[in-house]
């Protein structure tokens, strides 16, 4: 296991200084408040995990195509959130997001396409 709480610290860290350097829709401020988001999703912190995520999430629109694999990346991982806090029709609404921009933007056989089939297989079955 992670030692999450260090994770956080130098993911703040870096946050910090790109919000500095940055203009406030720069995509690599999207990663870092992804990064948080992700962090506090292991530590089944949900609430902060979608606040972060979300955050992320406003930037990825706003500074990417439509159709960019970071978008779905996106939608993915709120969708795992949702799904981890059992609002099954959100997750499953978010994983056919990122399904179709995946399958528009990656190569047939990629992992990540594979993985979110997966994903939203589970959880029809929780449905």
């Amino acid at each position: 296991m992670g030692d999450y709480s260090k994770a956080l610290e130098f993911y703040e860290k870096s946050l910090k200084i790109r919000e500095i350097a940055l203009p406030p829709n720069h995509p690599d401020l999207a990663t870092s408040y992804n990064n948080i988001g992700q962090v506090y999703y292991h530590m089944g912190d949900y609430s902060k995990a979608l606040e972060f995520l979300e955050k992320s999430h406003k930037i990825y629109e706003i500074a990417l195509p439509p159709n960019h694999p970071d978008l779905a990346t996106s939608y993915n991982n709120i969708g795992g959130v949702y799904d981890e806090m059992g609002d099954y029709s959100k997750a499953l609404e978010l994983y056919k997001k990122a399904l179709v921009i995946w399958q528009i933007s990656l190569p047939p056989e990629h992992p990540h396409t594979k993985d979110v089939l997966i994903s939203i297989e589970f959880v029809e079955k929780k449905l």
